[in-house]
């Protein structure tokens, strides 16, 4: 797997912590393991749609994520998704921070997963309300019962949801791969920065054929 196999994943920001990364021994390869899951995060209608406020045009990154899916299908790879749902009448200090959350209102069509991704019934969708896919929901229960060793993310956004969650499937100590075409932000030199990090502390930032490999077991 290349360093930076998505492009430049920081632009001028990460040029310039690079040689600070480098010299303090970050951004070591990991090794995948056997038993892989694909987890999409939250790309949900609300946040697939430009002229929803809380969404961004994610149509690239959807479309990645159809390919991936339709992979791990075929490989029989477990999958599941998450979705951020808000209860009204429990709103989450986070709504005070943000506010657009509040278009992805429980019940509403913003939080239903986005339609391309054609996601099945056997294919577990967990809601939360918090931004790692791991608080509050049953999706730690859910990987440790099926054995997962590796996780492939894609989904959004990159510098909030995507990363919580890696932060916390690296604390379990899941090998975690982020497919950098396959999540996505609102701003790209926000998405390109995160990238980065995630890369040099978190987990591995790798390419779709780095991930069909994986999924197929081919690598």
């Amino acid at each position: 797997m290349s360093e930076y196999p998505h492009g430049d994943p920081g632009g001028n920001a990460a040029r310039d912590v690079a040689p600070m990364y480098a010299a303090a021994g970050f951004g070591r390869r990991l090794t995948p393991g056997a038993r892989p899951v694909l987890l999409v995060i939250d790309l949900s209608v609300g946040f697939c749609t430009p002229t929803v406020t809380i969404g961004s045009n994610l149509d690239a990154v959807v479309a990645v994520t159809a390919g991936l899916l339709d992979t791990a299908r075929a490989a029989r790879v477990p999958i599941a998704f998450t979705t951020i749902a808000v209860e009204p009448e429990q709103p989450p200090l986070w709504l005070t921070k943000a506010p657009a959350l509040a278009d992805l209102a429980e019940g509403s069509l913003n939080v239903e997963i986005d339609p391309r991704l054609a996601r099945r019934d056997d294919e577990p969708l967990f809601t939360k309300q918090g931004a790692s896919a791991l608080w509050g929901t049953d999706l730690d229960y859910w990987l440790t019962s099926i054995e997962a060793d590796t996780v492939i993310v894609c989904g959004a956004t990159t510098s909030g949801c995507v990363r919580a969650t890696v932060v916390d499937l690296m604390q379990r100590d899941l090998v975690t791969l982020v497919v950098g075409a396959a999540v996505g932000d609102r701003d790209p030199a926000v998405h390109a920065a995160s990238l980065a990090d995630i890369d040099a502390k978190y987990a591995d930032v790798i390419d779709i054929a780095d991930a069909v490999r994986v999924l197929t077991g081919d690598g």
